[in-house]
Protein backbone atom coordinates (compact mmCIF):
# COMPACT_ATOMS: atom_id res chain seq x y z
CA UNK A 1 0.00 0.00 0.00
CA UNK A 2 2.56 2.63 0.77
CA UNK A 3 4.50 1.99 -2.26
CA UNK A 4 1.31 2.65 -4.29
CA UNK A 5 0.80 5.56 -2.32
CA UNK A 6 4.34 6.75 -3.04
CA UNK A 7 3.69 6.05 -6.90
CA UNK A 8 0.54 8.07 -7.21
CA UNK A 9 2.54 11.17 -5.36
CA UNK A 10 5.55 10.53 -7.69
CA UNK A 11 3.31 10.52 -10.81
CA UNK A 12 1.23 13.02 -9.50
CA UNK A 13 3.92 15.59 -9.35
CA UNK A 14 5.27 14.69 -12.62
CA UNK A 15 1.74 15.60 -13.84
CA UNK A 16 1.42 18.61 -12.22
CA UNK A 17 5.15 19.43 -13.74
CA UNK A 18 3.69 18.78 -17.35
CA UNK A 19 1.02 20.84 -16.36
CA UNK A 20 2.84 23.76 -15.56
CA UNK A 21 4.89 23.35 -18.38
CA UNK A 22 1.83 23.73 -20.95
CA UNK A 23 0.67 26.58 -18.85
CA UNK A 24 3.93 28.32 -19.50
CA UNK A 25 3.60 27.41 -23.49
CA UNK A 26 0.35 28.76 -23.82
CA UNK A 27 0.68 31.59 -21.80
CA UNK A 28 3.81 33.41 -23.40
CA UNK A 29 2.31 31.76 -26.67
CA UNK A 30 -0.70 34.28 -26.05
CA UNK A 31 1.12 37.16 -24.38
CA UNK A 32 4.14 37.38 -26.74
CA UNK A 33 3.48 34.58 -29.72
CA UNK A 34 3.16 36.69 -32.37
CA UNK A 35 6.32 38.77 -31.59
CA UNK A 36 8.35 35.66 -30.79
CA UNK A 37 7.62 33.92 -33.98
CA UNK A 38 8.95 37.22 -35.62
CA UNK A 39 12.22 37.11 -33.71
CA UNK A 40 12.31 33.79 -34.33
CA UNK A 41 11.74 34.44 -37.90
CA UNK A 42 14.15 37.49 -38.05
CA UNK A 43 17.14 36.01 -35.62
CA UNK A 44 18.57 33.27 -38.65
CA UNK A 45 20.52 35.44 -40.59
CA UNK A 46 23.67 33.33 -39.70
CA UNK A 47 24.44 30.42 -37.13
CA UNK A 48 25.34 32.95 -33.92
CA UNK A 49 22.31 34.59 -34.35
CA UNK A 50 20.09 31.35 -35.17
CA UNK A 51 21.58 29.63 -32.29
CA UNK A 52 20.77 32.24 -29.69
CA UNK A 53 17.00 32.80 -30.96
CA UNK A 54 16.26 28.86 -30.21
CA UNK A 55 17.93 29.45 -26.97
CA UNK A 56 15.55 32.46 -26.23
CA UNK A 57 12.63 30.83 -27.61
CA UNK A 58 12.74 27.72 -25.80
CA UNK A 59 13.48 30.03 -22.66
CA UNK A 60 10.16 31.77 -23.04
CA UNK A 61 7.88 28.73 -24.07
CA UNK A 62 9.73 25.73 -21.82
CA UNK A 63 9.89 23.28 -24.68
CA UNK A 64 12.10 22.40 -26.80
CA UNK A 65 9.78 20.95 -28.99
CA UNK A 66 7.41 23.58 -29.29
CA UNK A 67 10.72 25.62 -30.72
CA UNK A 68 11.84 22.79 -32.94
CA UNK A 69 7.69 22.82 -34.38
CA UNK A 70 7.94 26.45 -34.90
CA UNK A 71 11.14 26.41 -36.77
CA UNK A 72 9.69 23.15 -38.81
CA UNK A 73 6.74 25.42 -40.05
CA UNK A 74 9.29 28.37 -41.05
CA UNK A 75 11.36 25.36 -42.63
CA UNK A 76 8.06 24.08 -44.83
CA UNK A 77 7.32 27.48 -45.70
CA UNK A 78 10.90 28.03 -47.18
CA UNK A 79 11.41 31.23 -44.97
CA UNK A 80 14.56 30.12 -43.20
CA UNK A 81 17.17 27.62 -44.32
CA UNK A 82 17.95 24.33 -43.50
CA UNK A 83 20.57 24.34 -41.62
CA UNK A 84 19.68 27.61 -40.12
CA UNK A 85 17.17 25.65 -38.61
CA UNK A 86 19.30 22.77 -37.45
CA UNK A 87 20.88 25.40 -35.99
CA UNK A 88 17.65 26.76 -33.67
CA UNK A 89 17.47 23.49 -32.37
CA UNK A 90 21.10 23.34 -30.97
CA UNK A 91 20.16 26.39 -28.97
CA UNK A 92 16.78 25.17 -28.18
CA UNK A 93 18.63 21.71 -26.32
CA UNK A 94 20.52 24.34 -24.56
CA UNK A 95 17.52 26.63 -23.89
CA UNK A 96 15.73 23.27 -21.86
CA UNK A 97 19.03 22.51 -20.21
CA UNK A 98 19.75 25.80 -18.61
CA UNK A 99 15.65 26.10 -17.43
CA UNK A 100 16.25 22.16 -15.62
CA UNK A 101 19.18 24.58 -14.11
CA UNK A 102 17.11 27.28 -13.31
CA UNK A 103 14.53 25.11 -11.24
CA UNK A 104 17.33 22.99 -9.38
CA UNK A 105 18.73 26.49 -7.85
CA UNK A 106 16.36 25.86 -4.94
CA UNK A 107 13.68 28.77 -5.72
CA UNK A 108 11.00 26.70 -4.73
CA UNK A 109 9.91 29.17 -2.07
CA UNK A 110 8.75 31.30 -4.98
CA UNK A 111 5.86 29.20 -5.59
CA UNK A 112 3.09 30.85 -3.71
CA UNK A 113 4.02 34.31 -4.64
CA UNK A 114 4.23 33.60 -8.48
CA UNK A 115 0.73 31.69 -8.45
CA UNK A 116 -0.99 35.06 -6.36
CA UNK A 117 0.80 36.91 -8.82
CA UNK A 118 -0.44 35.35 -12.05
CA UNK A 119 -3.51 35.04 -11.17
CA UNK A 120 -4.51 38.78 -10.09
CA UNK A 121 -2.77 39.56 -13.45
CA UNK A 122 -5.78 36.60 -15.01
CA UNK A 123 -7.99 38.49 -13.81
CA UNK A 124 -7.19 42.04 -15.21
CA UNK A 125 -8.56 41.46 -18.42
CA UNK A 126 -6.32 42.69 -20.98
CA UNK A 127 -5.21 39.09 -23.35
CA UNK A 128 -1.59 39.93 -22.54
CA UNK A 129 -1.45 40.24 -19.66
CA UNK A 130 -3.90 36.98 -19.35
CA UNK A 131 -1.01 35.10 -21.18
CA UNK A 132 1.91 36.64 -18.64
CA UNK A 133 -0.66 35.87 -15.70
CA UNK A 134 -1.10 31.87 -17.17
CA UNK A 135 2.83 31.95 -17.55
CA UNK A 136 3.51 32.97 -13.97
CA UNK A 137 1.10 30.42 -12.56
CA UNK A 138 2.33 27.79 -14.50
CA UNK A 139 6.06 28.49 -13.36
CA UNK A 140 4.76 28.67 -10.00
CA UNK A 141 2.64 25.20 -10.45
CA UNK A 142 7.20 24.17 -11.88
CA UNK A 143 8.52 24.94 -8.66
CA UNK A 144 5.71 23.19 -6.81
CA UNK A 145 5.69 20.42 -8.72
CA UNK A 146 9.93 20.06 -7.64
CA UNK A 147 8.56 20.27 -3.81
CA UNK A 148 6.27 17.45 -4.44
CA UNK A 149 8.84 15.73 -6.68
CA UNK A 150 11.17 15.74 -2.98
CA UNK A 151 8.63 14.55 -0.89
CA UNK A 152 7.14 11.88 -3.07
CA UNK A 153 11.09 10.42 -3.67
CA UNK A 154 11.77 10.82 0.19
CA UNK A 155 10.39 7.23 1.61
CA UNK A 156 12.14 5.93 -1.74
CA UNK A 157 15.79 5.94 0.24
CA UNK A 158 14.10 3.28 2.47
CA UNK A 159 13.16 1.22 -0.93
CA UNK A 160 14.12 -2.36 -0.74
CA UNK A 161 12.75 -2.55 -4.28
CA UNK A 162 14.04 0.36 -5.47
CA UNK A 163 17.34 0.02 -4.59
CA UNK A 164 17.28 -3.89 -6.12
CA UNK A 165 16.01 -2.25 -9.54
CA UNK A 166 18.55 0.37 -9.46
CA UNK A 167 21.21 -2.28 -9.04
CA UNK A 168 19.72 -3.68 -11.72
CA UNK A 169 20.38 -0.63 -13.75
CA UNK A 170 23.84 -0.15 -12.94
CA UNK A 171 24.80 -3.28 -14.55
CA UNK A 172 23.33 -2.38 -17.76
CA UNK A 173 23.39 1.14 -18.73
CA UNK A 174 21.91 0.85 -22.55
CA UNK A 175 19.48 -0.39 -20.93
CA UNK A 176 18.68 2.90 -18.56
CA UNK A 177 19.04 5.26 -21.50
CA UNK A 178 16.35 3.41 -23.06
CA UNK A 179 13.93 3.60 -19.79
CA UNK A 180 14.95 7.43 -19.79
CA UNK A 181 14.26 7.92 -22.82
CA UNK A 182 11.28 6.42 -23.14
CA UNK A 183 9.70 8.19 -20.26
CA UNK A 184 10.90 11.45 -21.66
CA UNK A 185 8.88 10.65 -25.32
CA UNK A 186 5.91 10.03 -23.58
CA UNK A 187 5.85 12.91 -21.72
CA UNK A 188 6.99 14.79 -25.03
CA UNK A 189 9.67 16.84 -22.65
CA UNK A 190 13.29 15.93 -21.08
CA UNK A 191 13.01 18.56 -18.85
CA UNK A 192 10.28 17.00 -16.94
CA UNK A 193 12.60 13.32 -16.85
CA UNK A 194 15.44 15.44 -16.08
CA UNK A 195 14.01 17.06 -12.93
CA UNK A 196 12.39 13.08 -11.77
CA UNK A 197 16.07 12.17 -12.48
CA UNK A 198 17.04 15.31 -10.13
CA UNK A 199 14.25 14.46 -7.25
CA UNK A 200 15.54 10.55 -7.42
CA UNK A 201 19.44 11.32 -7.36
CA UNK A 202 18.69 13.54 -4.42
CA UNK A 203 18.09 10.41 -2.62
CA UNK A 204 21.41 8.77 -2.74
CA UNK A 205 20.57 5.57 -4.54
CA UNK A 206 22.60 6.97 -8.01
CA UNK A 207 25.90 6.47 -9.07
CA UNK A 208 26.99 8.95 -11.11
CA UNK A 209 27.81 6.75 -13.71
CA UNK A 210 24.11 6.05 -13.91
CA UNK A 211 23.19 9.58 -13.48
CA UNK A 212 24.84 10.39 -16.87
CA UNK A 213 23.33 7.41 -18.77
CA UNK A 214 19.58 8.85 -17.52
CA UNK A 215 19.96 11.81 -18.78
CA UNK A 216 21.40 11.01 -22.09
CA UNK A 217 18.14 8.77 -22.17
CA UNK A 218 16.24 12.04 -21.48
CA UNK A 219 17.84 14.16 -23.86
CA UNK A 220 17.62 11.15 -26.84
CA UNK A 221 13.48 10.81 -25.75
CA UNK A 222 13.38 14.52 -26.23
CA UNK A 223 14.23 14.39 -29.94
CA UNK A 224 12.04 11.38 -30.27
CA UNK A 225 8.96 13.13 -30.01
CA UNK A 226 9.36 16.03 -32.52
CA UNK A 227 9.73 13.19 -34.99
CA UNK A 228 6.71 11.70 -33.90
CA UNK A 229 4.70 14.64 -34.18
CA UNK A 230 5.95 15.50 -38.01
CA UNK A 231 5.82 11.81 -39.46
CA UNK A 232 2.87 13.28 -41.72
CA UNK A 233 4.68 16.17 -42.32
CA UNK A 234 6.55 17.85 -45.44
CA UNK A 235 9.82 16.30 -46.05
CA UNK A 236 11.53 19.61 -44.97
CA UNK A 237 10.31 19.16 -41.99
CA UNK A 238 10.99 15.45 -41.12
CA UNK A 239 14.89 16.25 -42.56
CA UNK A 240 15.08 18.75 -39.53
CA UNK A 241 13.44 16.88 -36.90
CA UNK A 242 15.74 13.51 -37.95
CA UNK A 243 18.85 15.80 -38.37
CA UNK A 244 17.98 16.46 -34.45
CA UNK A 245 17.77 13.32 -33.15
CA UNK A 246 20.73 11.80 -35.26
CA UNK A 247 22.98 14.76 -33.60
CA UNK A 248 21.53 13.50 -29.72
CA UNK A 249 21.78 9.84 -30.22
CA UNK A 250 25.21 10.39 -32.25
CA UNK A 251 26.23 12.55 -29.20
CA UNK A 252 24.33 9.76 -26.71
CA UNK A 253 26.43 6.92 -28.06
CA UNK A 254 29.68 8.88 -27.99
CA UNK A 255 29.38 9.89 -24.36
CA UNK A 256 27.47 7.00 -22.64
CA UNK A 257 30.64 4.14 -22.88
CA UNK A 258 32.70 6.77 -20.90
CA UNK A 259 29.67 7.26 -18.35
CA UNK A 260 31.20 6.32 -15.26
CA UNK A 261 34.84 7.93 -16.35
CA UNK A 262 32.55 11.47 -16.62
CA UNK A 263 30.31 10.91 -13.75
CA UNK A 264 33.37 11.01 -11.43
CA UNK A 265 35.02 13.99 -12.97
CA UNK A 266 31.60 15.66 -12.29
CA UNK A 267 31.32 14.35 -9.01
CA UNK A 268 34.64 15.23 -8.41
CA UNK A 269 34.40 19.14 -9.99
CA UNK A 270 33.31 22.37 -7.22
CA UNK A 271 29.98 21.75 -8.13
CA UNK A 272 26.57 20.80 -5.70
CA UNK A 273 26.66 16.92 -5.96
CA UNK A 274 22.47 17.17 -5.61
CA UNK A 275 22.57 19.04 -8.79
CA UNK A 276 24.78 16.41 -11.25
CA UNK A 277 21.63 15.68 -13.25
CA UNK A 278 20.78 19.17 -14.54
CA UNK A 279 24.93 20.12 -14.34
CA UNK A 280 25.52 16.98 -16.46
CA UNK A 281 22.32 17.84 -18.57
CA UNK A 282 23.89 21.52 -19.17
CA UNK A 283 27.60 20.43 -20.47
CA UNK A 284 26.40 17.75 -22.43
CA UNK A 285 24.20 19.75 -24.64
CA UNK A 286 26.79 22.99 -24.35
CA UNK A 287 29.16 20.80 -26.01
CA UNK A 288 27.65 18.94 -27.75
CA UNK A 289 26.24 22.00 -29.49
CA UNK A 290 29.82 23.82 -29.50
CA UNK A 291 30.80 19.91 -31.94
CA UNK A 292 27.81 20.27 -34.33
CA UNK A 293 27.79 23.29 -35.33
CA UNK A 294 30.45 23.46 -37.58
CA UNK A 295 28.84 20.52 -39.24
CA UNK A 296 25.31 21.57 -39.86
CA UNK A 297 25.86 22.26 -43.43
CA UNK A 298 27.01 18.52 -43.85
CA UNK A 299 23.93 17.93 -41.94
CA UNK A 300 21.54 19.49 -43.79
CA UNK A 301 22.79 17.61 -47.12
CA UNK A 302 22.60 14.31 -45.72
CA UNK A 303 19.46 14.73 -44.21
CA UNK A 304 18.56 15.74 -47.77
CA UNK A 305 19.79 12.76 -48.99
CA UNK A 306 18.01 10.49 -46.66
CA UNK A 307 14.27 12.16 -46.85
CA UNK A 308 14.78 13.70 -50.27
CA UNK A 309 11.69 16.08 -51.57
CA UNK A 310 8.80 14.23 -53.21
CA UNK A 311 7.63 15.42 -56.78
CA UNK A 312 6.89 18.73 -57.25
CA UNK A 313 2.82 18.91 -55.90
CA UNK A 314 0.80 20.69 -58.33
CA UNK A 315 0.38 24.82 -57.70
CA UNK A 316 -3.69 24.66 -57.93
CA UNK A 317 -5.67 24.86 -54.82
CA UNK A 318 -5.38 22.11 -52.27
CA UNK A 319 -8.10 22.64 -49.88
CA UNK A 320 -11.09 24.15 -52.44
CA UNK A 321 -13.45 20.84 -52.69
CA UNK A 322 -16.36 21.13 -54.61
CA UNK A 323 -18.75 18.94 -52.67
CA UNK A 324 -18.04 21.01 -49.25
CA UNK A 325 -20.36 24.02 -51.14
CA UNK A 326 -23.09 22.40 -49.71
CA UNK A 327 -22.30 23.53 -46.56
CA UNK A 328 -21.41 27.34 -46.74
CA UNK A 329 -19.37 27.20 -43.20
CA UNK A 330 -17.65 24.34 -44.12
CA UNK A 331 -16.37 25.66 -47.68
CA UNK A 332 -15.74 29.21 -46.05
CA UNK A 333 -13.21 27.34 -43.57
CA UNK A 334 -11.58 25.65 -46.96
CA UNK A 335 -11.46 28.95 -48.61
CA UNK A 336 -9.91 30.87 -45.93
CA UNK A 337 -6.92 27.69 -45.35
CA UNK A 338 -6.92 28.16 -49.25
CA UNK A 339 -5.90 31.82 -48.85
CA UNK A 340 -3.84 31.55 -46.19
CA UNK A 341 -1.34 29.64 -48.34
CA UNK A 342 -1.52 32.64 -50.60
CA UNK A 343 -0.53 34.64 -48.16
CA UNK A 344 2.54 32.37 -47.04
CA UNK A 345 3.24 32.97 -51.13
CA UNK A 346 2.99 35.95 -50.73
CA UNK A 347 6.09 36.13 -47.53
CA UNK A 348 8.19 33.68 -49.37
CA UNK A 349 8.21 36.49 -51.92
CA UNK A 350 8.71 39.19 -49.85
CA UNK A 351 11.56 37.47 -47.83
CA UNK A 352 13.42 36.66 -50.71
CA UNK A 353 13.35 40.29 -52.08
CA UNK A 354 14.47 42.00 -48.68
CA UNK A 355 17.65 38.73 -48.18
CA UNK A 356 18.16 39.71 -52.23
CA UNK A 357 18.46 43.46 -51.61
CA UNK A 358 20.67 43.25 -48.28
CA UNK A 359 22.91 40.41 -49.32
CA UNK A 360 23.11 41.45 -52.71
CA UNK A 361 22.04 38.08 -54.49
CA UNK A 362 20.28 38.04 -57.33
CA UNK A 363 19.47 33.86 -57.00
CA UNK A 364 17.09 35.22 -54.05
CA UNK A 365 14.62 36.69 -57.05
CA UNK A 366 14.66 33.78 -59.36
CA UNK A 367 12.04 32.07 -57.48
CA UNK A 368 9.49 35.05 -57.66
CA UNK A 369 8.05 35.01 -61.02
CA UNK A 370 7.02 31.67 -60.69
CA UNK A 371 5.66 32.08 -56.82
CA UNK A 372 3.30 35.45 -58.46
CA UNK A 373 2.27 32.95 -61.31
CA UNK A 374 0.87 30.98 -58.06
CA UNK A 375 -0.39 33.77 -56.61
CA UNK A 376 -2.31 34.52 -59.89
CA UNK A 377 -3.95 31.50 -60.15
CA UNK A 378 -4.88 30.25 -56.82
CA UNK A 379 -6.59 34.18 -56.09
CA UNK A 380 -8.22 33.70 -58.86
CA UNK A 381 -9.42 29.45 -58.12
CA UNK A 382 -10.69 31.15 -54.58
CA UNK A 383 -13.00 33.84 -56.63
CA UNK A 384 -14.29 31.21 -58.95
CA UNK A 385 -14.88 28.77 -55.90
CA UNK A 386 -16.48 31.66 -53.75
CA UNK A 387 -18.75 33.09 -56.55
CA UNK A 388 -20.28 29.19 -56.51
CA UNK A 389 -21.21 29.72 -53.10
CA UNK A 390 -22.43 32.77 -53.55
CA UNK A 391 -25.15 31.49 -56.01
CA UNK A 392 -26.31 29.39 -53.12
CA UNK A 393 -28.83 31.52 -50.73
CA UNK A 394 -26.44 32.55 -47.72
CA UNK A 395 -26.87 33.52 -43.93
CA UNK A 396 -25.84 37.12 -44.51
CA UNK A 397 -22.90 36.71 -42.16
CA UNK A 398 -21.69 33.99 -44.20
CA UNK A 399 -22.26 36.51 -47.37
CA UNK A 400 -20.07 38.85 -46.29
CA UNK A 401 -17.30 36.61 -45.22
CA UNK A 402 -17.30 35.26 -48.53
CA UNK A 403 -16.66 38.90 -49.67
CA UNK A 404 -13.80 39.06 -46.88
CA UNK A 405 -11.98 36.23 -48.22
CA UNK A 406 -12.40 37.48 -51.79
CA UNK A 407 -11.01 41.18 -50.84
CA UNK A 408 -7.92 39.72 -49.04
CA UNK A 409 -7.12 37.37 -52.06
CA UNK A 410 -7.35 39.97 -54.06
CA UNK A 411 -5.43 42.18 -52.15
CA UNK A 412 -2.49 39.68 -51.99
CA UNK A 413 -2.57 39.63 -55.58
CA UNK A 414 -1.53 43.37 -55.96
CA UNK A 415 0.92 42.62 -53.68
CA UNK A 416 2.34 39.90 -55.87
CA UNK A 417 2.75 41.85 -59.09
CA UNK A 418 4.09 44.42 -57.01
CA UNK A 419 7.12 42.42 -55.66
CA UNK A 420 7.26 40.48 -59.25
CA UNK A 421 7.11 43.99 -61.70
CA UNK A 422 8.06 46.60 -59.08
CA UNK A 423 10.50 45.61 -55.89
CA UNK A 424 12.44 42.34 -57.86
CA UNK A 425 13.42 44.60 -60.67
CA UNK A 426 14.49 47.25 -58.83
CA UNK A 427 16.53 45.02 -56.50
CA UNK A 428 17.44 43.13 -59.40
CA UNK A 429 19.06 46.24 -61.05
CA UNK A 430 20.51 47.92 -57.52
CA UNK A 431 22.43 44.02 -57.74
CA UNK A 432 23.25 44.02 -61.42
CA UNK A 433 24.82 47.04 -61.95
CA UNK A 434 26.02 46.97 -58.45
CA UNK A 435 24.99 50.33 -56.75
CA UNK A 436 25.84 51.23 -53.22
CA UNK A 437 23.12 52.74 -51.02
CA UNK A 438 24.04 55.20 -48.10
CA UNK A 439 24.51 53.65 -44.96
CA UNK A 440 21.68 55.54 -43.70
CA UNK A 441 19.57 54.91 -46.67
CA UNK A 442 20.28 50.89 -46.77
CA UNK A 443 19.39 50.75 -42.98
CA UNK A 444 16.00 52.75 -43.69
CA UNK A 445 14.86 50.39 -46.71
CA UNK A 446 16.37 47.42 -45.09
CA UNK A 447 13.60 48.71 -41.97
CA UNK A 448 10.93 49.34 -43.81
CA UNK A 449 11.13 45.58 -45.80
CA UNK A 450 11.12 43.98 -42.28
CA UNK A 451 8.18 45.86 -40.69
CA UNK A 452 6.25 44.87 -43.90
CA UNK A 453 7.09 41.26 -43.76
CA UNK A 454 6.06 41.59 -39.95
CA UNK A 455 2.68 43.66 -40.58
CA UNK A 456 2.02 40.93 -43.29
CA UNK A 457 2.43 38.25 -40.65
CA UNK A 458 0.22 40.29 -38.35
CA UNK A 459 -2.35 40.77 -41.65
CA UNK A 460 -2.52 36.78 -41.26
CA UNK A 461 -3.41 36.45 -38.11
CA UNK A 462 -6.32 38.72 -38.54
CA UNK A 463 -7.61 36.73 -41.34
CA UNK A 464 -7.86 34.10 -39.32
CA UNK A 465 -8.99 35.43 -35.91
CA UNK A 466 -10.10 38.64 -36.64
CA UNK A 467 -8.80 40.04 -33.32
CA UNK A 468 -10.14 43.08 -32.74
CA UNK A 469 -7.25 44.50 -31.04
CA UNK A 470 -4.53 43.39 -34.02
CA UNK A 471 -6.93 44.98 -36.38
CA UNK A 472 -6.80 48.43 -34.77
CA UNK A 473 -2.66 48.23 -34.45
CA UNK A 474 -2.55 47.15 -37.81
CA UNK A 475 -4.30 50.19 -38.79
CA UNK A 476 -1.96 52.64 -36.34
CA UNK A 477 0.97 50.90 -38.26
CA UNK A 478 -0.33 52.03 -41.58
CA UNK A 479 0.61 55.45 -40.25
CA UNK A 480 3.72 54.71 -38.93
CA UNK A 481 4.41 53.52 -42.23
CA UNK A 482 3.41 56.92 -43.91
CA UNK A 483 5.69 58.49 -41.16
CA UNK A 484 8.91 56.13 -42.12
CA UNK A 485 8.49 56.75 -45.91
CA UNK A 486 7.81 60.37 -45.36
CA UNK A 487 11.22 60.74 -43.22
CA UNK A 488 13.19 58.11 -44.98
CA UNK A 489 12.40 60.25 -48.14
CA UNK A 490 13.06 63.88 -46.51
CA UNK A 491 16.40 62.38 -45.66
CA UNK A 492 17.14 61.25 -49.46
CA UNK A 493 16.97 64.60 -50.57
CA UNK A 494 18.85 66.16 -47.52
CA UNK A 495 22.01 63.80 -48.67
CA UNK A 496 21.05 64.66 -51.93
CA UNK A 497 21.84 68.80 -51.01
CA UNK A 498 24.42 67.39 -49.18
CA UNK A 499 26.31 65.98 -52.12
CA UNK A 500 26.95 62.34 -50.81
CA UNK A 501 27.63 60.47 -54.31
CA UNK A 502 25.90 57.45 -53.20
CA UNK A 503 22.52 58.86 -52.86
CA UNK A 504 23.09 60.54 -56.21
CA UNK A 505 23.23 57.08 -58.08
CA UNK A 506 20.64 55.76 -56.56
CA UNK A 507 17.71 58.18 -55.95
CA UNK A 508 14.98 56.94 -57.95
CA UNK A 509 15.82 53.30 -56.86
CA UNK A 510 15.46 54.73 -53.08
CA UNK A 511 12.27 56.48 -54.04
CA UNK A 512 10.94 53.68 -56.37
CA UNK A 513 11.14 51.03 -53.26
CA UNK A 514 10.33 53.67 -50.89
CA UNK A 515 6.60 53.93 -52.71
CA UNK A 516 6.43 50.09 -53.83
CA UNK A 517 6.50 48.97 -50.22
CA UNK A 518 4.03 51.80 -48.68
CA UNK A 519 1.62 50.25 -51.83
CA UNK A 520 2.28 47.24 -50.44
CA UNK A 521 1.41 47.99 -46.83
CA UNK A 522 -1.69 49.79 -47.99
CA UNK A 523 -2.94 46.10 -49.27
CA UNK A 524 -1.67 44.48 -46.54
CA UNK A 525 -3.80 47.12 -43.87
CA UNK A 526 -6.80 46.39 -45.24
CA UNK A 527 -7.40 42.77 -44.14
CA UNK A 528 -8.01 45.22 -40.88
CA UNK A 529 -11.05 47.34 -42.55
CA UNK A 530 -13.89 44.85 -42.28
CA UNK A 531 -13.28 44.44 -38.74
CA UNK A 532 -12.73 48.07 -37.54
CA UNK A 533 -15.88 49.20 -39.87
CA UNK A 534 -17.77 46.77 -38.02
CA UNK A 535 -17.29 48.65 -34.83
CA UNK A 536 -17.92 51.96 -36.04
CA UNK A 537 -14.22 53.24 -35.89
CA UNK A 538 -13.29 53.20 -39.70
CA UNK A 539 -14.62 56.35 -41.81
CA UNK A 540 -12.81 56.98 -44.96
CA UNK A 541 -10.31 54.48 -44.46
CA UNK A 542 -8.96 56.30 -41.33
CA UNK A 543 -9.17 55.49 -37.80
CA UNK A 544 -10.95 57.11 -35.41
CA UNK A 545 -10.89 57.58 -31.61
CA UNK A 546 -13.69 55.41 -29.95
CA UNK A 547 -16.12 57.89 -28.34
CA UNK A 548 -15.79 58.19 -24.87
Amino acid sequence: MTSAIVMINLFGAVALLLFGLRQVKDGVTQAFGLRLRTGLARGTNGSFRSFVSGLLATLALQSSTATALIASSFVERRLIEPRMAQVVLLGANVGTAITAWIVATGIEWLSPLLIITGFILFRSGSPSRQGVGNALIGIGLMLLSLHLLGMATEPMRESAALVAFIRLLEDAWPVALLLSAGIACASSSSLAMVVLILSIAATGVLSPGLVIALVLGANLGGAVSPVLATLSSAPAVRRLMVGNLFVRALGCALVLPFAAYEGRLLASLPLSVSHLPVDAHLIFNIVLAVVALPFSRLLSVGMLRLIPDKDAEPDGPRFLDKEELATPVVALTSATREVLGVGDLIERMLTNAADAFQKNDLARLKDIPTLEKQVDRLQQEVKIYLSSLGRRSLEEEHSRRSIVIIDYAINLEHIGDIIEKGLSEEVSKKISKGLRFSEDGFEELLGLFNLTIENLRIAQTIFVTRDFTLAKRLMEVKVEVRRLEKISSERHLQRLRDDKPESFQTSSLHLDILRDLKRINAHIVSVAHPILDESGLLIESRLQSRAS
